[in-house]
Protein backbone atom coordinates (compact mmCIF):
# COMPACT_ATOMS: atom_id res chain seq x y z
CA UNK A 1 0.00 0.00 0.00
CA UNK A 2 3.10 2.10 0.83
CA UNK A 3 4.48 2.06 -3.01
CA UNK A 4 1.12 2.94 -3.97
CA UNK A 5 0.92 6.15 -2.64
CA UNK A 6 4.71 6.91 -3.36
CA UNK A 7 3.87 6.16 -7.02
CA UNK A 8 1.15 8.41 -7.24
CA UNK A 9 2.85 10.98 -5.50
CA UNK A 10 5.87 10.05 -7.45
CA UNK A 11 3.35 10.83 -10.88
CA UNK A 12 1.54 13.83 -9.24
CA UNK A 13 5.24 15.55 -9.07
CA UNK A 14 6.39 14.52 -12.59
CA UNK A 15 2.45 15.76 -14.04
CA UNK A 16 3.33 19.28 -11.94
CA UNK A 17 6.38 19.55 -13.52
CA UNK A 18 5.28 19.42 -17.41
CA UNK A 19 5.18 22.68 -19.34
CA UNK A 20 2.15 24.27 -18.68
CA UNK A 21 0.11 24.41 -21.95
CA UNK A 22 -2.40 27.42 -21.85
CA UNK A 23 -6.31 26.37 -22.14
CA UNK A 24 -7.52 30.01 -23.56
CA UNK A 25 -11.03 30.03 -25.06
CA UNK A 26 -11.33 29.26 -28.54
CA UNK A 27 -11.87 31.27 -31.36
CA UNK A 28 -16.12 31.89 -32.18
CA UNK A 29 -18.23 31.86 -35.01
CA UNK A 30 -18.32 34.98 -36.52
CA UNK A 31 -21.84 36.25 -37.22
CA UNK A 32 -23.00 39.45 -39.02
CA UNK A 33 -22.99 42.89 -37.95
CA UNK A 34 -21.64 44.54 -34.75
CA UNK A 35 -21.21 41.91 -32.81
CA UNK A 36 -19.38 39.84 -35.69
CA UNK A 37 -16.94 42.55 -35.62
CA UNK A 38 -16.09 42.18 -31.96
CA UNK A 39 -16.10 39.07 -32.33
CA UNK A 40 -13.46 38.75 -35.47
CA UNK A 41 -11.48 41.01 -33.12
CA UNK A 42 -11.68 38.69 -30.13
CA UNK A 43 -10.45 35.41 -32.55
CA UNK A 44 -7.67 38.02 -33.91
CA UNK A 45 -6.93 38.48 -30.18
CA UNK A 46 -6.53 34.61 -29.36
CA UNK A 47 -4.02 34.07 -32.28
CA UNK A 48 -2.17 36.41 -31.13
CA UNK A 49 -2.29 35.41 -27.78
CA UNK A 50 -1.16 32.17 -28.66
CA UNK A 51 1.92 33.70 -30.03
CA UNK A 52 2.32 34.90 -26.58
CA UNK A 53 2.01 39.10 -27.71
CA UNK A 54 -0.25 39.83 -24.27
CA UNK A 55 -0.26 43.21 -25.28
CA UNK A 56 -0.95 43.41 -28.22
CA UNK A 57 -3.95 40.73 -27.45
CA UNK A 58 -4.55 42.82 -24.63
CA UNK A 59 -5.79 45.33 -27.09
CA UNK A 60 -7.27 43.58 -29.38
CA UNK A 61 -9.57 42.09 -26.56
CA UNK A 62 -10.25 45.27 -25.31
CA UNK A 63 -11.41 46.92 -28.42
CA UNK A 64 -13.69 43.79 -29.06
CA UNK A 65 -15.00 44.60 -25.21
CA UNK A 66 -15.83 48.04 -26.69
CA UNK A 67 -17.88 46.79 -29.39
CA UNK A 68 -19.59 43.83 -27.46
CA UNK A 69 -19.23 44.02 -23.22
CA UNK A 70 -20.90 40.99 -23.11
CA UNK A 71 -18.39 38.12 -24.28
CA UNK A 72 -17.32 35.94 -21.74
CA UNK A 73 -14.70 34.64 -23.65
CA UNK A 74 -12.98 38.23 -24.53
CA UNK A 75 -13.26 38.81 -20.46
CA UNK A 76 -11.45 35.80 -19.85
CA UNK A 77 -8.52 36.22 -22.05
CA UNK A 78 -7.77 39.83 -21.19
CA UNK A 79 -7.69 38.91 -17.93
CA UNK A 80 -4.95 36.15 -19.09
CA UNK A 81 -3.07 38.44 -21.18
CA UNK A 82 -3.19 41.10 -18.42
CA UNK A 83 -2.33 38.62 -16.04
CA UNK A 84 0.64 37.31 -18.22
CA UNK A 85 1.91 40.93 -18.06
CA UNK A 86 2.72 42.03 -14.73
CA UNK A 87 2.28 41.40 -11.27
CA UNK A 88 0.77 44.75 -11.23
CA UNK A 89 -2.53 44.16 -13.72
CA UNK A 90 -3.62 41.32 -11.24
CA UNK A 91 -6.26 43.31 -9.97
CA UNK A 92 -7.34 44.55 -12.87
CA UNK A 93 -7.09 40.77 -14.44
CA UNK A 94 -9.45 39.57 -11.42
CA UNK A 95 -12.18 42.02 -12.59
CA UNK A 96 -11.81 40.88 -15.77
CA UNK A 97 -12.57 36.54 -14.72
CA UNK A 98 -15.31 38.05 -12.28
CA UNK A 99 -16.90 39.57 -15.18
CA UNK A 100 -16.45 36.63 -18.04
CA UNK A 101 -18.08 34.63 -14.90
CA UNK A 102 -21.23 36.91 -14.42
CA UNK A 103 -22.10 36.65 -17.87
CA UNK A 104 -21.08 32.42 -17.83
CA UNK A 105 -21.20 30.84 -14.35
CA UNK A 106 -20.52 27.65 -16.40
CA UNK A 107 -16.73 28.84 -18.27
CA UNK A 108 -14.70 26.58 -17.25
CA UNK A 109 -11.82 28.26 -18.46
CA UNK A 110 -12.34 31.58 -16.09
CA UNK A 111 -12.63 29.12 -13.08
CA UNK A 112 -8.96 27.94 -13.78
CA UNK A 113 -7.29 30.71 -14.90
CA UNK A 114 -8.90 32.58 -11.95
CA UNK A 115 -8.11 30.13 -9.57
CA UNK A 116 -4.31 30.51 -10.96
CA UNK A 117 -4.55 34.09 -10.44
CA UNK A 118 -5.45 33.88 -6.45
CA UNK A 119 -2.35 31.41 -6.41
CA UNK A 120 -0.26 33.83 -7.45
CA UNK A 121 -1.61 36.48 -5.19
CA UNK A 122 -1.48 33.84 -2.14
CA UNK A 123 -5.27 33.09 -1.88
CA UNK A 124 -5.13 29.87 -1.29
CA UNK A 125 -8.75 29.24 0.07
CA UNK A 126 -10.38 31.03 -2.97
CA UNK A 127 -7.99 28.84 -5.14
CA UNK A 128 -9.41 25.79 -4.09
CA UNK A 129 -12.72 27.07 -3.76
CA UNK A 130 -12.04 27.57 -8.03
CA UNK A 131 -10.64 24.39 -7.73
CA UNK A 132 -13.89 22.72 -6.57
CA UNK A 133 -15.86 24.11 -9.10
CA UNK A 134 -13.81 22.87 -11.58
CA UNK A 135 -14.12 19.24 -10.12
CA UNK A 136 -17.55 19.48 -11.46
CA UNK A 137 -17.55 21.50 -14.41
CA UNK A 138 -14.31 19.99 -16.01
CA UNK A 139 -11.82 17.32 -14.55
CA UNK A 140 -8.61 18.23 -16.93
CA UNK A 141 -8.94 21.89 -15.63
CA UNK A 142 -9.05 20.95 -12.29
CA UNK A 143 -5.81 18.98 -12.72
CA UNK A 144 -4.26 21.94 -14.70
CA UNK A 145 -5.43 23.74 -11.38
CA UNK A 146 -4.16 21.70 -8.77
CA UNK A 147 -1.11 21.35 -10.65
CA UNK A 148 -0.79 25.41 -10.54
CA UNK A 149 -1.91 25.77 -6.60
CA UNK A 150 0.68 23.16 -6.23
CA UNK A 151 3.40 25.01 -7.88
CA UNK A 152 2.38 28.56 -6.09
CA UNK A 153 2.86 27.00 -2.51
CA UNK A 154 6.11 25.84 -3.61
CA UNK A 155 7.37 29.42 -4.84
CA UNK A 156 5.56 30.86 -1.81
CA UNK A 157 7.46 28.33 1.13
CA UNK A 158 10.67 28.53 -0.87
CA UNK A 159 10.38 32.76 -0.78
CA UNK A 160 10.20 33.05 -4.65
CA UNK A 161 7.65 35.09 -6.50
CA UNK A 162 4.92 33.62 -8.41
CA UNK A 163 5.60 32.74 -12.08
CA UNK A 164 3.32 34.38 -14.07
CA UNK A 165 3.66 31.98 -17.20
CA UNK A 166 2.40 29.18 -14.74
CA UNK A 167 -0.58 28.76 -16.64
Amino acid sequence: MKWLSRAWLAASLVLAALPCIAVESDPLPVPEGARGKAIALYNEGVKVMLDKRYAQAQRLFEQALDLEEGIAEAHNNLAFSLRMQSRDNFARSLKHYQRALEINPKLAQAYMYRGVLYSQMGDMKRALEDLERLQVLDKSLATKLEGAIAQASRDERDGLAPQLDIY
